[in-house]
């Protein structure tokens, strides 16, 4: 059927949730047949105060999805045997990072599996950026989290590649290995390799810069009234999360994942390895459908309405995000909004599931909301 024929009531759906979470701004873009068809859809506001309508190339920072970039660039610095993905993360950095007595490898890091669970250093960061930490260990630059993660052995809980942690350290250590392995900084070498050859024209670092452009989404929270109020720009996380992008130039991103490496005829990474990125890693201890797992900077999501789903979400607890691949069916979507309204990848699912002509009742949280829509009333 196509996005095209079935718009009308994705775009219903993205309204009502609009509606019903007090969004102020999202965009939803699609591609479709391998890159041959792209659509985009805007709504509502990129600055409330100014009355600035959000469009396809409105800035909008990715959260995690930038570890998908950030495995990416693991990735081709293996094709260029600068580095092996078994290679332990020490002989890079001046950190002997061990767990049980074994190693903790590159391989584990791009999975979460290091055996190390979430030692909280991306949340502190952004709590002490907007002002609400805790009064803890502050964190202002990717080097810190080598100081972060000091003691880290006594919260061990299994052996590397047993069990998954989402771990953001371990991508923050991740950059720090592109930077020593490439000999540049971490954000110059994905701005070289990845968003150049990608076209991705608009792409870049959160930083002060950055919030001088004339296009960029500014950042909203609900108050404890329950009411939209504006809040501070996240800058300076960078290899865990630190993209900010378009829907313009993400649908190029998700282009190249569809066709298997290549862009516009350039080869950005090799098809083996991403095989790889794409491989089932680790079983990962949530999600929809009870049988998600992780790859190398992807989320691989083997039964999605009878499909192989492919993506990654993303957060700074202001702006949220999630992008979505089926390659069997050549299509892919882009979500990305400026509060944390309704979930960004319900929306790309649903998408995905009217575009490709599946019953989106079918979909757990859609089955979800119809119980709780029938369970409302008075008691």
């Amino acid at each position: 059927m196509g996005f095209e024929k079935v718009k009308d009531r994705v775009f219903d759906f993205i309204m009502s949730k609009i509606s019903q979470t007090k969004i102020p701004g999202l965009t939803v873009g699609v591609v479709e047949e391998y890159g041959g068809k792209k659509h985009v859809r805007s709504f509502g506001f990129r600055n409330m105060d100014s009355a600035s309508f959000v469009d396809e190339k409105t800035l909008f920072c990715i959260g995690s999805i930038t570890k998908s970039f950030t495995a990416l660039s693991i990735m081709k610095l293996c094709e260029a045997g600068k580095l092996s993905l078994d290679d332990p993360v020490g002989k890079y950095l001046p950190v002997d990072l061990k767990v049980m007595g074994h190693d903790v490898k590159i391989h584990h890091l791009l999975t979460h599996s290091s055996g190390i669970p979430a030692l909280a250093y991306g949340e502190e960061y952004i709590r002490s950026f907007l002002g609400v930490s805790d009064g803890g260990f502050h964190v202002t630059k990717p080097e810190d989290v080598l100081d972060f993660m000091r003691g880290y052995e006594e919260w061990v809980v299994s052996k590397p590649g047993e069990k998954f942690f989402y771990l953001n350290e371990g991508y923050v250590l991740l950059g720090l290995i592109i930077s020593n392995v490439s000999g540049m900084e971490y954000t110059e070498y994905v701005r070289r390799e990845i968003f150049e050859p990608l076209e991705m024209e608009r792409t870049r670092f959160c930083d002060e810069e950055s919030l001088k452009d004339g296009n960029v989404s500014k950042h909203y929270v609900f108050d404890k009234n329950g009411k939209v109020v504006e809040t501070r720009s996240l800058l300076g996380v960078t290899a865990d999360g630190g993209i900010m992008s378009t829907t313009e130039d993400m649908l190029n991103y998700i282009e190249m994942y569809l066709n298997m490496g290549e862009f516009k005829g350039k080869k950005m990474v090799r098809r083996e390895s991403l095989e790889l990125m794409e491989k089932s890693r680790i079983r990962m201890n949530y999600g929809i459908f009870g049988d998600e797992h992780y790859g190398y900077g992807l989320m691989i999501f083997p039964n999605f309405l009878g499909m192989k789903l492919i993506g990654h979400g993303g957060s700074v607890l202001t702006h949220n995000t999630f992008f979505g691949y089926v390659r069997s069916k050549g299509i892919g979507v882009i979500v990305m909004q400026n509060i944390a309204g309704y979930s960004p990848m319900f929306i790309s699912m649903f998408t995905l599931a009217e575009s490709l002509e599946k019953n989106a009742d079918e979909l757990p949280f859609i089955e979800m909301e119809k119980i709780a829509k029938s369970l409302e009333g008075t008691y």
